[in-house]
């Protein structure tokens, strides 16, 4: 099974971020060549080609220098941290892997992913085995290339908000802006709707205090991290990969990805498939509230057809008795933690509420755990539960550097310049701890703009709590973190891709964390953009079901389109 979107990785520091807010009409299109090369439009993104420009020669001329790693090949890619001035020495350093066609005769291109996140690391998931879980034709056409994106997982410079010498404890009291009143976090966990002065003061204290650790410990690097720039890193890599023109295939944050190359590159495309979509033109309200409603639905899908699906272990005999006991759990755990083996702390409702929202993304995986460990908490030990919400932390953490060239190796060192401010000096021999957790709130946040005033926050509170309950809550009170956030050039709209050959958008009907209206949405605003539809609950479609992987890989080694209305179904 593909691993999706950061499928498991949410803790309670960036739960509304994660789980409630991290993220059509076919057209016609000429027969393709047989090797699969689209023909139609020049290669010329347009009349300012980035390739063209004399101080990104050197970056968009590199040779990526492969050599062993394991069953894979693997390289470094050098790009500028700021496009505006590539010249002034400093660059992001980017792990590359491949697992490069046995049929060289047949090879169409690469096939470059992303996995989602954003701080999903993609040359971890293609070491982890993914290129074996996409069909064999696909595997028979194309290179499968990964690569970390800027600041995540081993790029160098790599994202942290822990400042050396721990969590940064700013005491935030005069972030009660619009609360009504002040207070601290001390060890009190975070109510899930933050109703007194009291309250929401302490609720903008604990997002100012992850801002500061994230600008004390990763400053020079904020503004450098957002979708914009790690598209333009794409190009770069497609041009070292020898490719006249990009296969992608990106999942839930991969699809904002996906479209900001096409929208920067469109004439550049030969494929993309964009599987869990994320609208952009829905500004954070409108965002958060989306996935905070798709949460909300995949719950009540989970409630209603669990006996279906799981049999005697549903932790209720009916949909109202599971709901009933989910309000009684989080009820409990708002009072006090439940036991937790091994753990001083316990589970708190912030936790019980993320290992729900997780077993949302693979029902067919998690749903009958999710079952057991409701029914064991309902019991009062919340050691099952407590290890769902934790499955998948250390996936893609730690130290572990093998996904890269050696220091010594490293390709690109023609390429002046170095890591230069941000990067972490001798701990860049690992990847932080937190850098998944750290790259989601970073690149969200300059992604996407927010309002500087509590009010806005405080004054949404109560509509999104109408709409979705606890999941609109906390996916509120998740976004303060961006309060003060550097901002970026994002702002809401509309794909402007003109040129760009068809896309195809992949929309699962039950999917939690990019609803299908926003599959619907961004299909609608490619020129040409095709909507491929599966009814089924969970995360992203391709890797999950048979009929959507045929539909998918048959457009990306041949370009058959997919007609409108084409909907597949377990």
């Amino acid at each position: 099974m593909i691993r999706a979107a950061a499928r498991h990785r949410r803790r309670a520091l960036v739960l509304a971020l994660a789980l409630l807010g991290a993220v059509s009409t076919a057209a016609c299109t000429a027969a393709p060549a047989p090797t699969g090369t689209p023909t139609g439009p020049a290669e010329r993104s347009g009349p300012s080609d980035p390739a063209d420009r004399a101080d990104l020669r050197a970056f968009y001329g590199q040779k990526l220098a492969w050599k062993a790693c394991g069953e894979l090949r693997c390289a470094t890619l050098k790009v500028p941290m700021d496009y505006a001035r590539p010249g002034d020495g400093r660059t992001f350093t980017l792990p590359v892997a491949k697992a490069a066609t046995a049929h060289d005769d047949r090879r169409i291109g690469s096939l470059l992913y992303n996995p989602g996140g954003p701080g999903e690391r993609g040359v971890r998931a293609l070491k982890d085995g993914l290129a074996d879980e996409l069909g064999k034709e696909v595997r028979d056409r194309f290179d499968i290339v990964a690569f970390d994106p800027r600041g995540v997982g081993e790029s160098r410079p790599a994202l942290t908000c822990v400042p050396p010498g721990g969590t940064d404890e700013t005491d935030g009291a005069d972030e009660a802006d619009g609360a009504g009143g002040t207070g601290g976090t001390g060890d009190a966990p975070l109510p899930l709707t933050p109703r007194t002065g009291a309250e929401r003061a302490a609720a903008l204290a604990d997002a100012r205090r992850t801002a500061d650790g994230c600008r004390k410990a990763s400053g020079p690097l904020l503004r450098h991290v957002g979708t914009v720039d790690a598209a333009r890193d794409l190009d770069v890599l497609r041009a070292a990969l020898g490719d006249r023109r990009l296969t992608y295939v990106g999942w839930s944050y991969g699809t904002s990805l996906g479209t900001s190359y096409a929208e920067q590159f469109p004439r550049r495309v030969r494929a993309m498939v964009l599987d869990g979509a994320i609208d952009p033109s829905l500004d954070w309200r409108q965002r958060m509230l989306s996935q905070a409603r798709g949460f909300r639905d995949a719950v009540e899908e989970y409630a209603r057809t669990c006996a279906d699906q799981v049999g005697d272990d549903c932790p209720g005999s009916s949909p109202e008795a599971i709901r009933a006991l989910i309000d009684r759990l989080l009820a409990r755990t708002q009072r006090a933690p439940l036991p937790v083996d091994g753990s001083d702390t316990g589970l708190d409702a912030a936790g019980v509420l993320s290992a729900i929202g997780q077993a949302m993304y693979t029902p067919e995986e998690q749903w009958r755990p999710l079952s057991e460990a409701l029914t064991a908490a309902d019991g009062g030990d919340g050691t099952t539960l407590a290890a769902l919400g934790a499955e998948g932390e250390e996936e893609g953490e730690g130290s572990d550097t093998e996904g890269g060239a050696d220091d010594g190796e490293r390709e690109g060192e023609d390429v002046d310049g170095s890591a230069g401010p941000g990067a972490a000096g001798d701990a860049d021999a690992g990847v932080p701890d937190d850098n998944a957790e750290a790259a989601l709130i970073a690149v969200n946040c300059l992604d996407v703009p927010h309002p500087r005033d509590a009010r806005a926050y405080w004054d949404a509170l109560a509509p999104a709590e109408r709409a979705a309950g606890v999941h609109g809550t906390t996916g509120l009170t998740g976004e303060l973190v961006c309060k003060d956030w550097p901002a970026g050039p994002q702002r809401p709209h509309r794909v402007a891709a003109p040129g760009v050959p068809p896309v195809l958008v992949v929309g699962t009907s039950g999917d939690p964390a990019t609803p299908y209206a926003e599959a619907v949405g961004l299909a609608g605003q490619f020129p040409g953009g095709m909507l491929l539809t599966l009814r089924a609950p969970g995360h992203t479609g391709y890797g999950r079901d048979a009929c959507v992987d045929r539909k998918v890989e048959d457009y990306l080694v041949r370009l058959t389109p997919v007609r409108p209305g084409t909907t597949c179904a377990p």
